[in-house]
């Protein structure tokens, strides 16, 4: 299964009671289907996962299923803190024609699961009993966890361990993953502000929050890297920095939805306790987006 390109990990409408936004989910959905976007991300990080009741993931899962150009690759975040519920939800994702899960760390008890041994019994065990592929997130702003290059060499000899997410800046560690895990691991990117090291670093792609917003930019590094046009990619880096440095970066979720807003995707408002961006916060975003439009 190839994971090349740029996958957004999509972010959850919601109205103004807070609840699901079916018409906004297919807006959005729709807009992205016109785009190179390899694929999407539901339910991750981005897609304020952690505030989703397992109803609300399903109904989503299923929404962008029903919306979702044929071409396009259908990864769910089902990373819990049980194997067995992270198990429960990537089988009933499987289900609905997901053809991978995203697996983020468990991280809630760090005394015992900050090793390597703890971390790797984890994604063995999600592996072992998962009827889709897994991809490992390391995401440590967000768990606190980073699990280490070793580790995730060894687990990429697992027949149903695809690949990883790297969410960390560390590109000598993308390097070695790239370098020495099992022929077929794949290694993703997950900063836009990072994208073009990270691709010539080894990764193949990369799942980018950014690319909610300004698909079409980061699809343009990926495509001047894959041409070997480097000097073009380089410049589309240098043109998102400022931009990239705000969303998802300094103003998480909330500071990307509006980021949506203003390039005609619809990002709404934020599930409590996140709440909307500040005044401040959104003059500088639409300052920094004023060129990224489309």
């Amino acid at each position: 299964m190839k994971l090349h390109g740029i996958f957004p990990p999509v972010t959850t409408p919601f109205d103004r009671n807070g609840e699901l936004y079916r018409a906004k989910v297919r807006h959005n959905v729709e807009k992205w289907n016109l785009t190179a976007l390899a694929g999407y991300i539901v339910t991750g990080s981005t897609g304020e996962s952690v505030l989703l009741t397992t109803e609300e993931k399903l109904q989503l899962w299923g929404w962008v299923a029903e919306f979702a150009a044929a071409e396009k690759t259908l990864i769910a975040g089902t990373g819990a803190e049980s194997v067995r519920e992270t198990v429960a939800l990537t089988n009933q994702a499987a289900a609905l024609g997901y053809k991978a899960a995203l697996v983020r760390t468990p991280h809630y008890y760090k005394n015992v699961l900050n090793n390597a041994a703890a971390q790797m019994l984890y994604f063995r065990a999600v592996a072992d009993q998962s009827r889709i592929p897994v991809l490992i997130y390391n995401f440590p702003a967000a768990t606190g966890l980073d699990i280490a290059a070793e580790a995730v060499i060894e687990l990429s000899a697992h027949p149903n361990i695809i690949g990883i997410k790297e969410s960390s800046p560390n590109i000598e560690k993308i390097m070695r993953m790239a370098r020495e895990a099992q022929a077929g691991f794949q290694v993703l990117g997950g900063s836009a502000a990072m994208l073009w090291p990270a691709l010539m670093a080894g990764a193949v792609g990369a799942i980018l929050a950014f690319a909610n917003a300004a698909p079409y930019s980061t699809i343009a590094i990926w495509e001047a890297w894959r041409a070997r046009e480097y000097e073009a990619a380089a410049d589309w880096q240098n043109r998102i920095a400022r931009a990239a440095a705000l969303v998802p970066a300094r103003y998480g979720v909330p500071g990307l939805k509006h980021a949506m807003d203003l390039n005609g995707y619809y990002g709404g408002p934020p599930r409590l306790p996140l709440t909307p961006a500040s005044p401040e916060a959104r003059r500088e975003i639409e300052d920094a987006f004023q060129d990224l439009k489309g």
